[in-house]
């Protein structure tokens, strides 16, 4: 049989960093939303592991050790097991743009071969299993709005969330998460104090609007393209609140509605068609925004958020 997942890109609507570590690395507060815009990781039935990508984007991972296949082998040494598996990766969402591409694109792949190989472990333990590779994996795996702190290992309830439209856009600059956690300065945030649920976007908007993301000046600072996008996605009809996702240099903006976002996203991409653009939110079946999300065990050492 065939196995399809999809690797749905990550949002952050605010990112503090609450401090760093002994070992290094930074504990983080950030709510988490899951665009439409995705990957997709097919998994076959095979001899060994195996990994092609197209797509879009793919071109970008050639020669890269990819998560996916790290992944793929960690759940593979979790779960005692020999089997094989052909993984086919389509890349349609930008690399290295905060959003979470690889980490959705391994935790798609934990998802895939849990069912492939039939291990029945579940979320929580695949979460726990992914950790170790990237600090966005956990959240990922679960793939629906969560609030997500520590190092990324702990990934609880997000409040409840009203409906609201949601803008992508990135000006086709990578940049590498490490560079943007070191060129951070200043100090380190308090943990965000949320609701337990918003009326409507407008609400939402406002309080995300008194968080922040930590990241945005250094990653501004290494990108200087981030600015042009944030200026222009501000300026869009309809826009409640634009803010850089992770370590860039994809922005995101927040609108009433999908329709709302639809047609600025249409606007957006006559003015800058050399610009990645996208808009809608992912759905999320059987799960309801702020629905509860188990907190997850930490193993090992994970990356910093991309």
């Amino acid at each position: 049989m065939t196995v399809t997942e999809t690797a749905q890109a990550k949002v952050n609507l605010f990112l503090h960093v609450l401090g760093r570590r002994g070992d290094g690395y930074h504990e983080l507060d950030s709510l988490v939303v899951f665009a439409a815009a995705a990957d997709t990781l097919r998994a076959e039935p095979a001899e060994v592991l195996s990994l092609a990508v197209d797509g879009p984007f793919g071109a970008a991972l050639a020669g890269v050790d990819n998560l996916v296949l790290r992944a793929a082998r960690r759940l593979a040494a979790a779960a005692a097991t020999t089997k094989g598996a052909r993984l086919t990766l389509t890349k349609a969402l930008p690399v290295a743009s905060g959003i979470g591409g690889g980490s959705a694109d391994a935790a798609a792949a934990l998802r895939a071969l849990d069912r492939l190989w039939r291990l029945g472990l579940g979320v929580e333990r695949l979460a726990a299993i992914g950790v170790a590779l990237g600090a966005d994996i956990p959240v990922c795996v679960h793939a629906r709005p969560a609030r997500m702190g520590g190092i990324g290992e702990c990934v609880v309830a997000a409040p409840a969330l009203p409906r609201f439209g949601l803008l992508l856009a990135n000006p086709g600059v990578g940049l590498a998460t490490a560079a943007v956690f070191a060129a951070r300065a200043g100090g380190f945030d308090a943990p965000a104090v949320l609701p337990a649920s918003w009326p409507d976007a407008a609400a939402m908007a406002r309080d995300l609007a008194a968080c922040r993301n930590a990241l945005e000046p250094a990653a501004i600072a290494l990108c200087p393209p981030i600015a042009e996008v944030l200026a222009a996605i501000r300026a869009l009809p309809g826009a409640r609140l634009a803010r850089l996702s992770g370590s860039g240099a994809t922005c995101f903006a927040l609108f009433d509605d999908d329709g709302a976002a639809t047609r600025a996203a249409a606007l957006l991409g006559t003015a800058h068609p050399s610009w990645w653009v996208a808009a809608g939110l992912a759905a999320t079946p059987g799960c309801r925004a702020g629905s509860p999300a188990p907190a997850v065990a930490a193993t090992g050492e994970a990356d910093p958020p991309v």
